[in-house]
């Protein structure tokens, strides 16, 4: 299931994605009654997708990320791959959504992209054992750990490197039905092929992440983990349209812009 949050006349709505572009009349929205962290029906009133404006599909409380998850990703940055996990925050506020701009920071001139695999956490949950990492997520959506590359050489904390405003953005849905060990994770930038993984190849797959980050913090509902990204990273430039593309959910598009 396919999992959207819209807005639509300033009203802002779930609702289970029906079709597809290849469906005549495009895909529909069947807006649910309530929200998505807890048993919900359909309404049965539909929209069609191209009348509303998607949103980031969840406002996370926080934003966990994972740094050198992906071996080839760490080397072609000069790092070892850690003994433990790499772990940062990126702030809600770095959070926007398909088709919404990422503002180029003012305080760098070397941003890149990352494409992420994200998982989108369903329940309040803390000290999760392995065999319970299932129960506690929502589903999986594209994620872009947009990061100031320049910034982060040069301080020793990444938050203003990776949290800057529009930093982190997320879409178009969560898919609810996935099995996410074995996914194509690929990046393009005006259409040319910049990234190109698997989520096989992570270091470090989501069960050991959800273990290990709930040791030490509690996760929320609508909380997203970022899980790391493949190699090939490389530069954004004002103008630059991205997109990443996860194998059983969808593309999330973006376009860079300079700030205000």
């Amino acid at each position: 299931m396919r999992i959207a949050r819209f807005s639509l006349d300033g009203n802002v709505a779930f609702g289970v994605v029906e079709g597809d572009a290849e469906t005549e009349g495009g895909p529909v929205l069947d807006i649910i009654k309530g929200h998505p962290f807890a048993e919900f029906e359909r309404s049965g009133q539909k929209l069609p997708m191209g009348k509303v404006r998607l949103l980031p599909p969840v406002l996370p409380n926080k934003v966990v990320a994972i740094g050198r998850n992906y071996a080839e990703h760490a080397k072609e940055l000069g790092n070892e791959v850690p003994d433990t996990p790499v772990v940062f925050f990126k702030p809600s506020t770095s959070v926007c959504g398909p088709h919404d701009p990422i503002a180029y920071p003012s305080f760098s001139s070397e941003v890149h992209y990352e494409a992420e695999l994200a998982v989108v956490i369903g329940r309040l949950c803390k000290d999760v054992p392995r065999e319970r990492v299932k129960d506690v997520i929502l589903g999986y959506t594209c994620g872009n750990d947009v990061t100031a590359r320049d910034v982060q050489r040069a301080e020793s904390q990444w938050a203003r490197a990776k949290g800057f405003d529009t930093s982190c953005p997320l879409g178009p849905w969560v898919e609810t039905e996935l099995d996410a060990s074995d996914l194509g994770v690929m990046c393009t930038v005006n259409g040319d092929q910049r990234q190109l993984g698997r989520t096989s190849e992570m270091v470090r797959s989501v069960e050991d992440l959800v273990v290990h980050i709930t040791e030490a913090m509690t996760l929320l509902p609508g909380d997203v983990i970022l899980t790391g990204t493949p190699a090939g990273v490389g530069p954004l430039n004002i103008g630059d349209e991205v997109a990443v593309t996860i194998e059983g959910i969808g593309t999330l598009t973006n376009k860079v812009v300079k700030r205000d």
